[in-house]
């Protein structure tokens, strides 16, 4: 796995391997170094069990509080 591969900031083509929504949290498995994609709400499902085997947890879920910008008429 590369660097540039696990730096990379998540977006909205990146989907939950569980249940298809915007991918938030990227997870690296230690074993394997394979990759799993989770929304929030599938990331923390999972977190408790997961989290041990892993060497990367990328957590981005703060960007679902931002808000968006206000364009000026």
């Amino acid at each position: 796995m590369t660097t540039a591969v696990a730096d990379r900031t998540l977006n909205a083509a990146d989907r939950c391997d569980r249940c298809g929504a915007q991918a938030y949290v990227r997870v690296v498995l230690e074993s394997s170094g394979g990759e799993l994609l989770f929304c929030g709400h599938h990331a923390r499902a999972v977190e408790a069990t997961l989290r041990p085997m892993t060497s990367d947890w990328h957590d981005e879920t703060e960007r679902l509080n931002e808000k968006a910008p206000v364009p000026v008429d």
